[in-house]
């Protein structure tokens, strides 16, 4: 077996691409794209004219056995649309089957959406957490946040600009109101930090809609903050492990642990009463 590389493209910026990985595009003997016609940009921009086959998420599963063949006469490339193949992008069962074939996996640095918005986010960075975009139902939003209310840590995720809005207001229920940023058309023409609190950002975007995918980044919870969760979090965290099929006795338990709510007290809660924002 040979070895699977894991290529970063531009997010925005046709430059934003190492030398070392326009060397292995051009070496290896084939090139796995999330969309070969988007991809073929790049390649054709740095006259590159390695085949490529297509590899995304409603072929991936069946492109495994393809590809075990190609890694067996020489080396593949992974690349996405843009950023760094796996993150919030196909190629999580590739690289998990070419470890499995005995192939050897290498990783190379470059473009990423979430790092990039972080180092000029003006929110600490000594520690975070990527959570990829968020669910897309409005019901699941707020039990999504709700399990990071209590994280110290900057928190990250994707979002398209169509959702953007009402991400930002779920966000602004569930943690308050903190700092945050919006990073727009990262590494393009027109790229765009929004920095202010949550609410600021909200009327923002509801005046003026955002174009192009957006970066979302929010200060984590403050250290003055008691780390128990309001009961509208309580609530909205019960209700997605009881629509999930969980016992209500396990899911009392699991979040109490971390809510910092005694577990009977989640097991009594009312999880279809109108949620409030005071702890009880």
């Amino acid at each position: 077996m040979h070895t699977l590389y894991l290529i970063p493209t531009p997010i925005g910026n046709l430059e934003d691409i190492t030398v070392r990985a326009l060397r292995l595009l051009r070496e290896v003997r084939l090139i796995a794209a999330e969309d070969t016609r988007h991809s073929r940009i790049l390649l054709d921009h740095y006259q590159i004219s390695t085949p490529m086959i297509s590899y995304h998420e409603h072929n991936k599963l069946m492109r495994l056995e393809h590809l075990r063949e190609a890694l067996a006469q020489g080396d593949v490339a992974l690349i996405s649309d843009a950023g760094m193949p796996t993150i919030s992008d196909p190629g999580y069962e590739l690289v998990r089957a070419a470890l499995a074939f005995g192939a050897k996996v290498v990783p190379l640095p470059g473009a990423n959406a979430a790092l990039t918005a972080l180092a000029a986010s003006g929110l600490p960075t000594d520690a975070f957490l990527f959570v990829g975009f968020p669910p897309r139902r409005p019901a699941k939003l707020r039990a999504f946040f709700a399990q990071y209310a209590a994280l110290r840590a900057t928190l990250i995720c994707y979002e398209s600009p169509n959702r953007l809005v009402e991400t930002l207001r779920a966000m602004h229920e569930v943690f308050g109101e903190r700092q945050a940023v919006v990073a727009l058309e990262l590494t393009k023409l027109f790229e765009s930090f929004a920095r202010a609190p949550l609410s600021a950002l909200i009327a923002q975007f509801e005046a003026t809609p955002p174009r192009g995918e957006a970066t979302v980044l929010v200060a984590g919870a403050p250290e003055s903050q008691e780390a128990r969760w309001t009961s509208a979090q309580v609530r909205a965290a019960l209700r997605e492990q009881l629509a999930a099929g969980v016992k209500r006795s396990l899911a009392a338990k699991r979040i109490a642990a971390q809510a910092n709510w005694d577990r009977a007290e989640v097991y009594a809660l009312d999880e279809n009463a109108e949620d409030d924002d005071d702890a009880l």
